[in-house]
């Protein structure tokens, strides 16, 4: 033992810099696994606890009040049901903001679907005026329990008794009223619409689409304005938190396999560069178990280092992570959970490492006590033909036989360029993900964020009057008129957003995947989540019922939808007229001109048409929700970077220790120093140039290939994914075979000026 330790003290001072990197890497893997873990939690876990202490109902069925929705309690399949519940919907106004809302009148707290009060306290029958907030229109209207709101028109006030969280679908401004719950005698007369809403709870969660067919064949399709389930709601909940805990895992899974490779390679490198101190250890008694030992528990303490360092790490400082990043670490220490997964993580990616290196340890367990003599052909092999014509062409020697070296053993070879690649790659990968946010950012038009404002008029704003208030804004390049309404799809299983933006004269530009726009009467343009939903394609008709009367359309293309998980269908104003002669415009969406400031315009708007008449709302960009994204990209660059670098320093390792036999010939023949440290530099670059080759060639379609499979998943649809610039390309290759030909100089030097006598001992 005590032999062990000082040949691996020996090893550790001679290969500082390697081991450091290794424990770096490790630190990079474990942080980035464990950072995925917390926030696939922090995506699924609180809503989830949150549906199941609520007893929330898996289907909330909007309808007009006068159907009888009570029946729906008496369907096979129904456990238990919430209401139903009158309703009314209405706007609200605090501390100078306003937000549309649902008012749900209940005298008693339910049990299904049963608000769970974070503040304040329930309805109190001797308050009429008493009302509780659900905890996102909380937030908004920056309310709590005193605060008064006020209704429109100063037809009334509310008195905030409590704020309440739901597993409901939460409020969304511009796309989904928030929820306030009301005594019954509360439903100002004011309200926009009255109505009715049922939750159900399933026996069975999967039969969600099957009971709602069933309810809304009992009721009829008429009867019924909207319908969400849980999914949508899990969905919503779960944001951007779920993307960012699958990117981190896919880019913390193939750096642990990049990292286990470069380890593999690395001992196979030393081991074949140490094969007589291996047979002298041998020689004096050292077992095979022994040798395999001494670099296995090596690598092991490594990566055990590595391991436990990024455990502490993210257990002290994760909480302290800006963003949700921070809030998911924080809300995961306190989950049941939290202590497996911290020790499991850490623990698989030792013993993954420990696997790898394994197996190339293993490879000196098989070297035997004594050297086995040397063949008599140079390690570079004989000259091809290839590298013959080349030098009778003049090419400089050192860059003919580096590359002959470079390319010599084709097994051994493929497989170092295939272990330098995997890290280029997903470097490549991480370079598109970072392109692709910023270009929401910085093109939205071409993302399917044409517009940056959404305009509704209130308080008996007309349509001219309207519309000339917003061209008079000297930055609002145009608005488009239109309205959005709840449609029930074919088989009446969901509701889904039908949209009339546009009129034939003045189309809305969408930003299409695939087919064409709509420009003639009954087409339309569909997300992908629409088409996913009804299973249809660019070209089928589809038949969508609204507030009873049926809508055909024609789905000519493919439009990227960033909102309502792509659910939502598009035609023109015109089109939606054609059903309902006295349709009027509900809402603008504005275009602004090139370089205006969203947020400014819509103050001074909101401004300019006075108090209440203009709601005006900058329209939510996707990759806002993204930003902590922009973070984890550069620390996954960091870890590939490092784990690159790792493989890098190996093959220059390599390079160098198999040049030492060739180095008396290359004398021989009357080659400088400097043109044998040409040959050991130009061998590096061109293994270093294949490397970042096929990383380029495989790095690119796979990153198109897994930002559309995430796109098609949410409903924005594939079509979305923009790879890095040519510029950015070539300087990252450039970068990458520079780095290497630089890190190779100095090894490459000192290896052609070595004395004669060291070079003989070597050969030995």
């Amino acid at each position: 033992m005590r032999a062990m330790l000082r040949w691996a003290h020996s090893d550790l001072r001679t290969h500082r810099g390697e081991a450091l990197f290794l424990v770096l890497a490790t630190v990079g893997i474990v942080t980035s696994l464990l950072l995925a873990t917390a926030l696939f939690g922090y995506a699924t876990n609180p809503w989830q606890r949150l549906f199941t202490q609520s007893r929330g109902a898996h289907v909330w069925i909007h309808t007009a009040p006068s159907a009888e929705v009570s029946e729906l309690a008496r369907l096979a399949g129904v456990e238990s049901a919430a209401g139903p519940y009158r309703t009314a919907d209405t706007t609200v106004t605090s501390r100078g903001t306003r937000a549309s809302v649902e008012l749900r009148g209940t005298s008693e707290r339910p049990e299904v679907g049963r608000p769970l009060l974070t503040s304040g306290r329930w309805l109190d029958p001797g308050r009429p005026d008493g009302v509780v907030l659900e905890s996102s229109l909380a937030r908004t209207l920056l309310a709590g329990p005193g605060d008064v709101l006020s209704l429109p028109g100063g037809s009334g006030k509310l008195t905030v008794l409590g704020v309440a969280d739901s597993a409901e679908p939460r409020y969304r401004k511009g796309e989904r009223p928030g929820l306030v719950w009301v005594p019954p005698t509360a439903l100002p007369p004011t309200a926009t619409e009255h109505g009715q809403v049922i939750g159900l709870r399933l026996t069975d969660p999967d039969d969600t689409d099957y009971a709602v067919q069933r309810a809304v064949t009992l009721l009829g399709a008429g009867a019924v304005s909207e319908v969400s389930a849980w999914q949508q709601a899990r969905a919503e909940a779960e944001g951007d938190n779920r993307l960012l805990g699958l990117v981190l895992g896919l880019f913390g899974l193939g750096a642990l396999v990049a990292a286990g490779l470069a380890v593999h390679g690395a001992i196979g490198t030393r081991i074949r560069g140490h094969l007589r101190d291996i047979s002298i250890l041998k020689a004096i008694g050292f077992t095979p178990g022994q040798v395999v030992r001494i670099f296995l528990l090596q690598h092991l303490a490594y990566a055990l280092l590595g391991a436990v360092a990024a455990a502490a790490l993210t257990q002290a400082l994760g909480p302290l992570l800006p963003g949700r990043l921070g809030d998911a670490v924080g809300l995961w220490q306190g989950m049941p959970g939290h202590t497996a997964a911290l020790v499991a993580v850490p623990v698989g990616v030792v013993l993954f490492i420990g696997a790898t290196t394994g197996l190339a340890a293993w490879r000196a367990g098989r070297v035997p006590p004594v050297p086995v003599p040397r063949a008599a052909v140079p390690a570079g092999g004989r000259l091809s033909g290839v590298a013959r014509r080349a030098l009778g062409h003049g090419l400089p020697p050192a860059l003919v036989l580096g590359g002959h070296r470079a390319f010599t053993r084709r097994a051994r070879s493929l497989a170092t360029i295939a272990r330098l690649a995997l890290p280029l790659t997903l470097i490549v990968v991480a370079m598109s993900a970072w392109t692709t946010i910023d270009r929401f950012h910085s093109e939205p038009e071409r993302m399917g964020l044409a517009a940056a404002l959404t305009v509704r008029a209130g308080d008996g704003l007309g349509d001219t009057e309207a519309r000339a208030l917003l061209a008079r804004n000297p930055e609002v390049a145009a608005a488009h008129p239109g309205v959005e309404v709840a449609a029930l799809v074919a088989g009446q299983t969901a509701t889904i957003a039908l949209r009339g933006l546009g009129t034939e004269a003045e189309p809305y530009p969408f930003t299409l995947a695939e087919g064409r726009p709509a420009r003639g009467p009954d087409e339309a343009v569909a997300g992908q989540g629409l088409l996913d939903l009804l299973d249809v394609a660019v070209g089928d008709w589809v038949r969508l019922t609204v507030a009873g009367r049926p809508q055909i359309l024609h789905i000519v293309g493919r439009s990227i939808e960033p909102d309502n998980a792509g659910r939502t269908i598009s035609t023109s104003l015109d089109t939606l007229r054609e059903n309902d002669p006295g349709l009027r415009p509900t809402l603008y969406q504005v275009r602004l001109r090139d370089g205006a400031d969203a947020q400014r315009v819509a103050a001074e708007l909101t401004a300019a048409a006075g108090p209440g008449r203009l709601d005006v709302h900058t329209v939510t960009n996707p990759a806002d929700g993204l930003s902590p994204l922009r973070g984890v990209v550069v620390g996954l660059l960091g870890v590939l970077a490092l784990i690159g670098l790792v493989e890098l320093l190996t093959v220059i390792g390599g390079t160098v220790r198999e040049s030492e036999r060739d180095l008396l010939a290359l004398k021989a023949i009357g080659l400088s120093p400097r043109q044998i440290t040409g040959i050991t530099v130009a061998a590096t670059g061109c293994t270093s140039l294949a490397a970042t080759a096929v990383a380029l060639t495989l790095g690119l379609p796979l990153a198109h290939w897994l930002i559309d499979a995430q796109g098609s998943s949410s409903g924005l649809g594939a079509g979305i994914a923009r790879g890095p610039s040519p510029a950015v390309l070539l300087l990252f290759a450039a970068s990458a075979v520079l780095g290497a030909l630089a890190l190779a100089v100095l090894p490459a030097l000192r290896a052609a000026r070595r004395r004669l006598a060291d070079t003989l001992g070597a050969v030995a």
